[in-house]
């Protein structure tokens, strides 16, 4: 079969696949925003609801705003005119991305609320096709950001050029594009984790166990910041999490490749056709997602499913296209299975996700039997779950490191990285679906819907709730190929340099310096977390202190006739989130450089691997262990061991309390936090030399 075309074609087929994705995604958005909206009391609380989201999102975005502004102006002093550029596109396309998927999930939220009216399956089928718009539009921004800066370094670097050589650009300016969507997406991550927990926990201590009444009742005055924060920080702040982490997998696939195989056009545009053909089987996946006769999660699964079939198929092509005759002395064969390796380290992370986070299976219900003996027993039953949860992701991301580099060497490690990421679309898709189910709950909560609503909404909402968990596993677990990725391109371009000394291979466990970088790298991601636990803890105390003050002061809201001040509790919040993510961002950005000039390459390299390694497994125990203490509290609310209102349950409440922000703050931000470290190493490279 001649498949020529494909490779001759290669630059359309890219473009086109991501553009496919955007309009795909736009066809959902008119599908949602043509769907019916509910009476004026859903209504009300839905614009409040988008009206906090926007408010946030706005100051947020200022303040990063100026903040990237001094570092478009330092990139240009240092870097240059491509590499300034290039962070100024990182940055807009991941915040268009964050964005987009927070504005249709606040639109999303009200129409499944009213779709559940119908029954399961319609509002199914309206909180995943809001989700969808997400995981498409980030797909396809973060492969159109990529290959239309390449294309305009290509054109600018190649057109007077006069050889008989195949010319290929500097790619540095590539590093910056990822570099400006990471620190976007540190921002959100943290900004809207910091928003979203602050004030889930404020709302509850108080409302839920001072007050005795039920999530979301319309009488809590923090409910409506509860809702906003579930937008801001687990849509906007996951869309940008994982553009930034396929921007960053797709430019360190291809500057490896082009240190590795120079000259090779093949090896740069061969990581971006792997997300071509995965955004073509995301979208054809999304039409196998349907609840009829199945259940919630076995849907999101057949949709998983269908297009990881789709995506081994489409490999296989494109491998043989690319490269009939191999890569160097690698056969195109071994290039196809370390794609397929990352499809593989998808689905155990999904697997293994679940199984700690499911409500079916023995570690949530161990986390339940321990809470009838009290608080302490349910935390310390949570704690061991979320460590005990790191071993089995961390020898599966082992296992496919060693297979696809005696596979393929250092390229295959980026291809497999590059094909686990080439998924973003369909995962996103699953994970948004959470926080648009949460609020649709919450919706019909306040607005005093009928039961059978929330007969529909509840188990969507739980199911979201290990969906987010599964998919911030699988952002955690691809920034940690992501980042090996970026530390081989790191030592490849120390190497590069010439200095007369290997310092690809001068990693040395005997160099003390090597020693005090790891030390250095393994303590950032403890003291990025701490800062961040830290700063959810700060805010939820003003929170608590806002919210009793109007039970105090507003007589009524108990009875219901007086509506609270849901905007103070938003105010507060915001105010709260903006000023306690700073100084997590800024050392991050910092330590690499410090680091750097101060100690040399060689440290530096040791605090890259230190903070993979230890950020890896924070990561991981967070996320999955915050989403076991959650869904612990919801197997007890539906009847176990004493159902609600139980000591059982007040314990859960604890643990879900004091899982929220590991699950949705802190464990979630070290993913961007960890490729930041490496991005910055990378640009300043050239400069230890």
């Amino acid at each position: 079969m001649d498949l020529s075309f494909i490779f001759e074609n290669r630059f359309l087929i890219v473009v086109a696949s991501a553009i496919l994705a955007i309009l795909y995604g736009t066809f959902l958005t008119f599908r949602v925003l043509s769907s019916p909206k509910g009476d004026k009391k859903m209504n009300d609380i839905s614009d409040a609801i988008a009206e906090g989201a926007v408010a946030y999102m706005k100051r947020q975005y200022t303040v990063v705003a100026i903040i990237g502004v001094v570092i478009f102006a330092v990139l240009y002093y240092f870097l240059g005119f491509n590499d300034a550029v290039g962070f100024a596109i990182g940055a807009v396309f991941s915040t268009i991305a964050g964005v987009i998927g927070m504005s249709v999930a606040v639109r999303s939220n009200i129409r499944t609320a009213q779709a559940a009216k119908t029954g399961l399956p319609s509002a199914f089928s309206m909180a995943f096709r809001g989700g969808a718009v997400t995981g498409l539009m980030v797909a396809g921004l973060a492969l159109l950001s990529v290959i239309g800066f390449y294309f305009i370094l290509d054109k600018f670097s190649c057109s007077n050029v006069q050889s008989l050589l195949p010319c290929t650009p500097d790619l540095r300016p590539l590093v910056a594009l990822g570099f400006g969507g990471s620190l976007i997406s540190v921002f959100a991550r943290l900004g809207g984790g910091i928003f979203t927990k602050s004030a889930d926990v404020g709302t509850d201590m108080v409302g839920k166990i001072e007050k005795g009444i039920p999530e979301d009742d319309p009488r809590n005055p923090g409910v409506i910041a509860d809702l906003v924060g579930d937008n801001v920080g687990d849509d906007a702040g996951m869309a940008a999490d994982l553009f930034e982490t396929y921007v960053i997998t797709a430019v360190a696939a291809m500057i490896l490749g082009q240190l590795l195989f120079p000259g090779n056009i093949g090896v740069l545009f061969f990581p971006l056709l792997i997300g071509a053909i995965s955004i073509a089987a995301s979208i054809i996946g999304t039409w196998f997602v349907k609840v009829n006769g199945s259940g919630i999660m076995k849907a999101l699964y057949m949709g998983l499913g269908v297009a990881i079939v789709v995506s081994i198929a489409g490999f296989y092509f494109l491998t043989q296209a690319i490269f009939p005759q191999g890569l160097s002395n690698i056969p195109a064969m071994n290039l196809f299975y370390t794609s397929i390796i990352g499809l593989i380290v998808t689905v155990g992370m999904v697997a293994i996700t679940e199984y700690f986070t499911s409500k079916k299976f023995s570690p949530v219900k161990t986390i339940a039997n321990a809470s009838t003996t009290g608080h302490g027993t349910n935390v310390i039953a949570g704690l061991a779950v979320s460590m005990k949860s790191t071993l089995a992701p961390i020898l599966l991301i082992a296992a496919a490191i060693l297979v696809s580099f005696n596979l393929a060497g250092l390229y295959g490690v980026a291809i497999a990285a590059m094909s686990m990421l080439s998924l973003a679309g369909i995962i996103v898709a699953i994970d948004a679906f959470g926080p648009i189910t949460d609020n649709a709950g919450g919706i019909a909560e306040m607005a005093g819907l009928d039961k059978k609503v929330r007969d529909v909404t509840d188990p969507l909402d739980a199911v979201g709730n290990t969906t987010k968990a599964v998919t911030k596993a699988y952002a955690i677990g691809s920034a940690g190929l992501a980042a090996l990725v970026l530390f081989a391109s790191y030592t490849q371009e120390l190497t590069k340099g010439g200095t007369g000394i290997n310092l690809a291979s001068a990693f040395s466990l005997s160099d003390p310096l090597v020693i005090i970088g790891l030390f250095i790298g393994g303590a950032l991601p403890y003291f990025f977390a701490a800062l961040a636990m830290e700063a959810v803890g700060k805010a939820s105390v003003a929170v608590v202190d806002e919210v009793r003050r109007q039970f105090r002061e507003i007589k009524g809201i108990m009875s219901g006739k007086v509506k609270p001040e849901y905007g103070k509790a938003v105010d507060i919040v915001t105010k709260a989130a903006i000023k306690e993510m700073i100084l997590p961002t800024a050392i991050t950005v910092a330590a690499p450089i410090i680091v750097g000039f101060t100690l040399g390459p060689r440290a530096l390299g040791g605090l890259l691997v230190g903070s993979i390694v230890t950020g890896l497994f924070l990561g991981i125990s967070m996320t999955t262990g915050g989403a076991a203490w959650d869904n612990t509290k919801k197997y007890i609310e539906e009847g176990n061991l004493g159902g609600k209102g139980s000591f059982a349950h007040q314990a859960a409440v604890t643990g879900d309390t004091v899982g929220d922000p590991y699950k949705d703050t802190a464990g979630p931000a070290i993913n961007p936090m960890i490729k930041v470290l490496n991005i910055v190493a990378l640009l300043i490279a050239s400069f230890l030399i």
